[in-house]
């Protein structure tokens, strides 16, 4: 059997490690609008395709000859993408992260015959995964994800940069935050509920709520408590509310000079510059897990740490890194047939299935990005197993 053909649809930061690293095993080809872009990584193991997305016919031409797509979009051009996937018979690992309902097309994909792997990412992703897990071993009662990427270098005003397209963070500043507590579903305003976390690596952090369960609040509504929230430096969260309470945020057109835009529009274009990371710019992911619940009738908890940071040696950010080595540690399992299921799978239905959270551990591992495991509660040595 040949070498297999993967199509990589997205030239960006994370798209662009996803391509480099599925080229050390496979034939790759990467579409993108962006020239510039697909002309940094044309080489001999992967090819290039100028395409837009939005030129469906254009888009499943391009589609035809793959054993396997990732989709690697800005999430306002996620949803309609998969779609067309899905509809070209295609099997996918997807992390444009839009904000429509994944599970709008589960029946087509199931119609299909296709696995769509969805929100395949650091977070949502690992941690989805890891949650997958422990439901399916003991009963859980609590989950909590802190995660950020920030760069190393704290610079006035927003002492923040956007490794991926700045509208995706606003959408996460502003879509309400879900999340599980006592059981019922809590919708609060995204940025609430701030408060300040220590950790080892970097000091003092801002946590609060953004809309990251996402698949979890359906998947998992039985466990009664689910949170989800963002790290910022402290004061970020001040500057983005001002921005958002002053209407920079709005999607209700003005008039300008003869001209009609949205301050979201003005403003994106605004922060596509002031957020995007200089070349060779040392940034930063942090995360934390919490996994509570009674196991063999004993309260546990499970703790996962990941701090990771730039690789100078590959000049390869940590956001791209840690998002894009998990979409292809679990493209790699489903090229291996090691996932069979078809329909739409967020991570927690992957990291359910039995040894397949171990494997995806030590890929990263084997890339330099390394879970640090903690467990409270028990004499039962689980971290061994998993990492």
């Amino acid at each position: 059997m040949g070498t297999k053909l993967i199509g990589v649809i997205g030239a960006g930061m994370v798209g662009s490690a996803i391509a480099v690293d599925m080229s050390e095993k496979y034939l790759v080809t990467v579409a993108d609008y962006n020239k510039e872009a697909l002309d940094k990584l044309k080489s001999d193991r992967i090819k290039v395709e100028q395409i837009d997305v939005r030129d469906k016919e254009s888009l499943k031409e391009f589609l035809s000859p793959f054993d396997l797509v990732i989709c690697a979009v800005p999430g306002f051009l996620g949803f309609e993408t998969l779609k067309t996937i899905i509809e070209a018979k295609k099997d996918v690992v997807d992390i444009s992260f839009f904000s429509e309902d994944a599970f709008e097309l589960d029946e087509l994909a199931k119609i299909n015959n296709v696995s769509a792997i969805v929100d395949c990412g650091v977070a949502p992703g690992i941690g989805n995964m890891i949650l997958g897990y422990y439901n399916s071993t003991i009963k859980v009662d609590k989950f909590l994800c802190l995660v950020g990427g920030l760069p190393k270098k704290r610079c006035k005003p927003f002492e923040y940069k956007a490794p991926f397209s700045p509208v995706d963070v606003i959408e996460e500043y502003t879509r309400p935050a879900r999340y599980i507590e006592n059981g019922v579903e809590v919708e609060r305003e995204a940025l609430s509920d701030a408060e300040f976390v220590d950790f080892e690596e970097v000091g003092t952090l801002e946590a609060f709520n953004t809309d990251g369960l996402r698949s979890l609040v359906k998947t998992m509504s039985h466990i009664p408590n689910m949170k989800e929230k963002t790290l910022r430096y402290p004061g970020h969260i001040d500057l983005i509310k001002s921005l958002k309470e002053g209407g920079f945020f709005s999607t209700e057109k003005v008039k300008v000079n003869g001209g009609e835009f949205t301050p979201l529009e003005v403003t994106s274009s605004i922060l596509v510059k002031a957020w995007k990371l200089d070349e060779k710019e040392e940034e930063f992911t942090i995360m934390r897990i919490e996994v509570e619940g009674e196991e063999r009738g004993k309260e546990v908890k499970h703790v996962y740490n990941l701090y990771d940071e730039y690789n100078r040696e590959t000049n390869t950010s940590s956001m791209a890194r840690t998002t894009g080595y998990t979409v292809t540690a679990v493209a790699n399992l489903l090229l291996d047939d090691a996932i069979t299921r078809k329909g739409i799978l967020p991570p927690e239905l992957i990291g359910d299935v039995d040894g397949l959270l171990a494997k995806v551990f030590l890929y990263l591992k084997d890339r330099g990005v390394v879970y640090k495991y903690e467990f409270f509660g028990s004499s039962h040595i689980f971290g061994e197993k998993i990492i």
